[in-house]
């Protein structure tokens, strides 16, 4: 297993799960998400991006670290630019940390959109600002590590089949969940939490 986080420009908030997350990872910084190196006390082994949205203080305080530069009119964000390349570098694991917040909605749906993208693809990828979390689901079964209480959505991409919730206030079994739908928001966690999925993408968010 080769686990990497990437940092990215949204909110982040240390926690004790977060550093436990992060713990023993490979580090990429995407463009000014190098900000939250210092505060989970990780240090990149590269930075990638257009820099458009890195301070000078964080240009002279990293002036260190080997950069990736690309142009400002690029085809893809320095997130999915630092995500490819921790791919390429054989990355088995990623969490996506910053990848909520910020200035910009459109970058946190793309976060979110993308991750799900990957997780169709048999790749194991979560994202957090340390006070959230958030798991694609696609077909397949999940089991999660939350705390009695901790309050949890899912949140449907499309149409969903088969959609099982177990260890929770309120279950479900077998449910088709239409696309828009809100009967999955704001559940609790009670006991061991399982989801099970038949057919469709969705992820899950959760406030651990």
């Amino acid at each position: 297993m080769s686990k990497f986080v990437l940092l990215l420009g949204g909110t982040l908030h240390v926690t004790d799960r977060l550093r436990r997350l992060v713990a023993g990872a490979r580090v990429l910084a995407a463009d000014g998400g190098i900000v939250h190196a210092g505060a989970l006390g990780l240090e990149p082994e590269l930075w990638l991006g257009d820099f458009d949205s890195t301070s000078p203080e964080l240009a002279e305080r990293y002036a260190h670290i080997p950069r990736s530069v690309f142009p400002a009119a690029k085809d893809m964000t320095d997130g999915e630019l630092a995500l490819n390349e921790a791919y390429r570098l054989g990355a088995t694991e990623v969490i996506l940390c910053g990848a909520f917040g910020g200035e910009r909605t459109d970058h946190t749906l793309l976060h979110l959109t993308m991750a799900t993208r990957y997780a169709a693809e048999g790749r194991k990828i979560i994202l957090s600002s340390g006070t959230e979390e958030a798991h694609p689901l696609v077909a397949g079964e999940y089991s999660f590590d939350f705390a009695d209480g901790t309050v949890f959505s899912i949140v449907a991409f499309t149409s969903l089949r088969g959609l099982f919730i177990r260890g929770a206030r309120w279950p479900l079994e077998n449910m088709e969940l239409s696309f828009g739908s809100s009967l999955t928001v704001s559940n609790a966690v009670c006991g061991n939490l399982h989801v099970s999925l038949r057919s469709g993408n969705a992820v899950l968010i959760a406030a651990p």
